[in-house]
């Protein structure tokens, strides 16, 4: 058997996050092709009961240290401590999110380590013993494909929301190995994370997203697509132009310069679908434009497309949602 894939777990507010789930589950996909097993790296505060449930994706064994100092990300501690249990492992392989913290830590990881890396990842193959990656380039408007030299260990971010999340069985638990190493001392320190506390459906983490864009053209009118989304379940997004006209908060915003998502329906609401916007939703699973003008960009990246006044459609299609919802409960 050759050596382990390790995913890098990921925990916010002492609980697992989706991101972690679908990271392992690719791992386990990896491993078997390579004949290997699958291992996981977790860092944080009273996790180990937790960390056990990764078994439950394909998990042999966790190494964790479990350390109230460890409670939040910070990159100055985090970083020595997983490169050192990495280099002690000695992986075939290294996978982690392509999100906000993932991103930023396996960027330190491939420094420190000195091994190449390939962030937000939308496929990986195995092929003769190596693995190939996929990722989009120049604002996702093309792909490329990476590999590595021989005997070079891959490093590699999975875009969130992406990898299939496969439960192997639900009674499985993962070995947690606790490690010694000491926290470093860090010259910053965590002081509060601001999170939207609205009860809203989040972006990043959304399988449905309603977005508006400049066709929208009042912020007061943003309230047509919030009686939509909290029908469906879904998050409200927006382009750049909406957000830049103060329509709503950069957290909103869906593009190149905003969150990257990819919920299984996206729903473009008077966005002309700029190159920068597609970046952002471009790998969405199902795309749905409602725009009046029928030559508006997005529809040629659209699954369906509506050609109307969004202020006649939206409503219309809300009451008969509210209709099939109530005929269902």
């Amino acid at each position: 058997m050759g050596k382990s894939v390790c995913v890098i777990a990921e925990f916010r507010g002492g609980d697992l996050r989706r991101v972690s789930y679908e990271v392992a589950s690719e791992g386990k996909r990896i491993a078997d092709a390579l004949g290997s097993d699958l291992c996981a790296v977790a860092l944080g505060s009273g996790i180990a009961e937790k960390a056990a449930e990764l078994g439950r994706y394909g998990v042999k064994k966790v190494y964790i240290v479990d350390d109230p100092a460890l409670e939040n990300y910070l990159a100055e501690s985090y970083v020595p401590i997983i490169a050192d249990i990495i280099r002690q492992c000695d992986p075939a392989a290294v996978l982690l999110s392509a999100s906000v913290d993932g991103k930023d830590l396996a960027a330190r990881l491939s420094a420190r380590l000195d091994v190449g890396l390939v962030q937000d990842c939308t496929e990986i193959l195995v092929e003769d013993g190596k693995i190939r990656v996929k990722k989009p380039i120049f604002a996702g408007k093309c792909f490329a494909w990476n590999e590595w030299i021989e005997g070079a260990m891959p490093l590699i971010s999975c875009r969130p929301n992406v990898m299939q999340c496969l439960t192997l069985s639900e009674d499985q638990r993962a070995e947690v190995e606790r490690v010694d190493i000491p926290v470093p001392e860090t010259r910053s320190r965590f002081k509060s994370m601001d999170l939207d506390t609205s009860g809203r459906v989040g972006l990043s983490g959304a399988e449905i997203i309603v977005s508006g864009g400049r066709g929208m053209k009042e912020a007061q009118n943003f309230a047509m697509l919030e009686d939509l989304a909290k029908l469906l379940g879904a998050a409200v997004g927006a382009s750049r132009a909406a957000v830049d006209a103060g329509w709503r908060p950069h957290a909103d915003q869906v593009g190149q310069t905003g969150k990257v998502v990819n919920p299984n329906v996206y729903i473009a609401v008077g966005i002309s679908g700029a190159i920068q916007h597609l970046a952002g939703m471009g790998t969405s699973k199902y795309i749905v434009a409602i725009n009046k003008d029928p030559d508006a960009p997005i529809f040629s990246k659209a699954d369906y497309g509506i050609t109307e006044d969004l202020f006649k459609f939206v409503p219309a299609f809300t009451e008969e949602v509210r209709k099939l919802k109530s005929t269902c409960s």
